[in-house]
């Protein structure tokens, strides 16, 4: 890899971070990710390779392109390479640094968007323009997508282009994006942690209806009683230890990293000696339900007749049904439920060509390295993506510092990514191009 490639990484993940795309949600004003892509369809451009931009609605924008060159093997499909533009808020007086000034200082780039994911986004750039410069081409044919709208799940970004424009992307049957490929320090080792599946998806809308009355009479009837007892009920339930294949294989490479047993009744005691994936992994060890948002009434002397809450819930890919059926239980009768918003969970098979790649690529530039899948408790823009048959992949490959609070940075204060991280990133990406 060039040495221009490592200097770019840097440069472009600086002036990345300098669009503001901060994403509010759904019905809010924002900037809209229009400035960021045109700057990424410029420096396609800047070597030959040209982008359409796609707009779900005005300044909500997203980058397609197709980069097969001589040299490519066309028999094989194309692998999705994707990256989001947008990012979450951020609250500049709680910074040191400004959140949009991707300011590099202390050998690291800051700003909001270090670490997700406009980091990514860079290390792609560096590495397809190196590569056409230098005459390079990849193991197969690539297209490159860059959504807008991932930090709201995607409605008018990766899951509008697979609705509207799945013709650009139903070509490709593997993927690769965030979140994994970083490494972790257990033990004094490094095990880079390759994502291979994300928890599905259901935010709830929990229901109680009662009789509207005075709010100085006795009311056996009343919804705000009903839905708080729901609640309280649902966010004190112990989920019972349900374990994906992923999960199992994480747990297992922990625990011979560490040389202790994996107790399950005690894991997440374990899991504390990794840092703060531990809240990560932790999560992934059952399903999930978090109580969120609570409306009812409208005056102080008023019983209202209906009550509601909102949840949020993540569960295990493939038992979607175990988990809305103990959540309606849990509930009781007198509450109903509603599914406001769903995404599926997503599941790749691991120690496959691409996975191997990945895993060679890494023991490229640290041979000792050890890699092991992970089930990721949030979600990407791979739920888009999977619903065409798209097997998904994070492998974002950061070697990173062991005192390096990589996971509590993702949508945190004083965001970051080293300098010394992205190279090492561009060394590996660029490998697996190759093998891929």
């Amino acid at each position: 890899m060039s040495s221009s490639a490592h200097d770019e990484v840097v440069q472009f993940t600086s002036e990345l971070i300098r669009f503001d795309t901060s994403n509010f949600g759904p019905g809010q004003d924002q900037p809209g990710e229009r400035d960021v892509a045109e700057y990424v369809a410029a420096t396609l451009d800047e070597v030959g390779i040209a982008a359409q931009l796609l707009e779900s609605e005005p300044r909500r924008t997203t980058v397609v392109a197709s980069w097969a060159p001589p040299g490519v093997d066309p028999s094989l499909p194309p692998l999705l390479i994707h990256g989001h533009t947008d990012v979450v808020p951020a609250q500049a007086d709680q910074w040191s640094v400004d959140p949009f000034s991707g300011e590099i200082r202390d050998g690291c780039v800051w700003g909001r968007g270090a670490v997700d994911m406009k980091d990514f986004d860079a290390i792609v750039l560096a590495i397809v323009r190196d590569r056409v410069r230098t005459g390079r081409a990849p193991r197969r044919p690539i297209r490159l997508v860059f959504t807008a709208d991932e930090e709201a799940g995607g409605p008018l970004g990766s899951v509008w282009l697979a609705r509207h424009h799945p013709d650009l992307i139903a070509d490709c049957t593997q993927a690769v994006g965030e979140v994994g490929g970083f490494s972790l320090t257990v033990a004094g080792r490094r095990m880079y942690v390759i994502q291979t599946a994300e928890k599905g998806l259901a935010w709830l809308r929990l229901i109680a209806e009662g009789t509207a009355g005075h709010g100085s009479m006795r009311d056996d009837d009343n919804a705000v009683t009903q839905l708080a007892q729901a609640v309280a009920d649902l966010g004190a339930y112990h989920w019972p230890t349900k374990l994906h294949p992923a999960q199992r294989a994480f747990l297992d490479s922990v625990s011979e990293a560490l040389g202790l047993p994996m107790e399950l009744d005690d894991v997440e005691q374990t899991l504390a000696q990794l840092g703060s994936i531990a809240r990560m992994a932790g999560a992934t060890m059952s399903h999930t339900v978090n109580p969120t948002m609570l409306q009812a009434g409208y005056k102080a002397n008023v019983i209202p007749g209906v009550a509601e809450a909102t949840v949020d819930g993540r569960y295990i890919p493939g038992a979607r049904a175990e988990f809305l059926e103990t959540v309606r239980q849990v509930i009781g009768d007198k509450v109903r439920m509603e599914i406001l918003h769903e995404q599926p969970g997503v599941e790749a098979p691991w120690g496959t060509p691409l996975t191997d790649a990945m895993t060679a690529a890494i023991r490229q530039y640290d041979p000792q390295a050890t890699t092991t899948p992970f089930l990721m408790s949030a979600g990407t823009d791979a739920k888009a993506w999977c619903e065409l048959g798209i097997q998904c992949y994070g492998f974002t490959p950061l070697q990173l510092p062991s005192d390096f609070d990589f996971v509590g940075l993702f949508h945190g204060v004083d965001e970051r990514v080293p300098i010394e991280s992205l190279r090492f990133a561009v060394d590996v990406f660029d490998h697996f191009l190759d093998l891929a």
